[in-house]
């Protein structure tokens, strides 16, 4: 299940799921949730959850609904769109953090001169960075140092404080794509790295949440990025030095983890600053994110 928010004719966002065009009916590609379909998550005991305008999907996910429950619930869903009748935006436009893992590629830590972990390096992007597919990226004005990292990042559904790193799966609902645009002079200015990082649309996210189900392995997926068509990343993420397993437990012995939190597991060699020259995020450009199994993030490029 391919889950999104969107908005339509009246530019509320709202939940739904993309199903494959070549299989949808009538061309009808999107399914749209009600509160019908989220039944219980208006009991749930996150504050967050309530029955105001449209269900999020955020709420989706913290009303604790299995994947075979809402596929069945879309049977009687009357609203469906087609192509052109919608605008996707960030899958989560709200989430309770976004986590972010730091040297996570041994290759990419190797270029950017730091030390290889031996614990996960963790850092925050504030909510407000959060963008979606097709977006513009904002350079800022006080940054000279602007860089791209395509990140995978998978999604937490049932919460829980000190998670065995064994049960990892019964706690990841999904997977999706992250940008961790980074402004280089801001973050290597301190040793806490979350303000040059948090800029406001530097957290491009998208174009989905696919559910757990859908991915067997998420420890085998290819993942790359593109400037203009051109690569610039091209890896795997079996080559993360900490895998799902390990950061859900490492994280959670600190913090209890909530639904909808967002971990992105880190980029692999290819970034900006480890280029001679350095090579950074110019005016004009298109940045593109593909991982396997998860499709692609689209994100032009503007000065501020």
């Amino acid at each position: 299940m391919k889950l999104v928010s969107f908005s339509a004719e009246d530019s509320v966002p709202r939940a739904g799921v993309l199903e494959n065009p070549e299989s949808a009916a009538d061309g009808a590609e999107l399914c749209e949730l009600l509160w019908s379909d989220v039944e219980g998550a208006a009991a749930g005991d996150y504050s967050y959850i309530g029955r105001a305008g449209f269900p999020t999907v955020l709420d989706v996910i913290a009303s604790g609904r299995s994947v075979a429950q809402y596929k069945e619930a879309m049977h009687g869903t009357r609203r469906y769109f087609r192509h052109g009748e919608y605008k996707l935006l960030a899958p989560l436009t709200n989430p309770p953090r976004v986590f972010a893992i730091g040297l996570n590629y041994r290759d990419h830590a190797i270029e950017s001169k730091m030390a290889i972990p031996t614990t996960p390096v963790v850092f925050f992007k504030l909510q407000t960075a959060i963008i979606g597919p097709d977006d513009n990226i904002v350079l800022p004005k006080n940054s000279n140092e602007p860089d791209y990292e395509a990140e995978f990042a998978f999604v937490i559904g049932k919460g829980g404080f000190r998670i065995p790193a064994t049960e990892w799966r019964e706690h990841v609902y999904g997977y999706t794509i992250v940008n961790d645009v980074s402004a280089r002079d801001v973050q290597l200015a301190t040793s806490q790295w979350s303000m040059g990082k948090s800029f406001p649309t530097f957290c491009p996210l998208g174009p989905a949440i696919v559910t757990a189900d859908e991915i067997a392995d998420p420890h085998t997926l290819a993942i790359g990025l593109t400037i203009d068509g051109v690569v610039h990343q091209n890896s795997n993420t079996r080559e993360l030095i900490f895998k799902i397993p390990e950061l859900i437990e490492y994280l959670s012995s600190i913090t209890p983890l909530l639904p909808g939190d967002v971990v992105s597991t880190g980029t692999p060699y290819g970034v900006g600053l480890g280029r001679t020259p350095k090579r950074w995020l110019k005016p004009g450009e298109t940045v593109t994110i593909t991982v396997e199994g998860l499709g692609s993030l689209t994100n032009p490029v503007v000065a501020e």
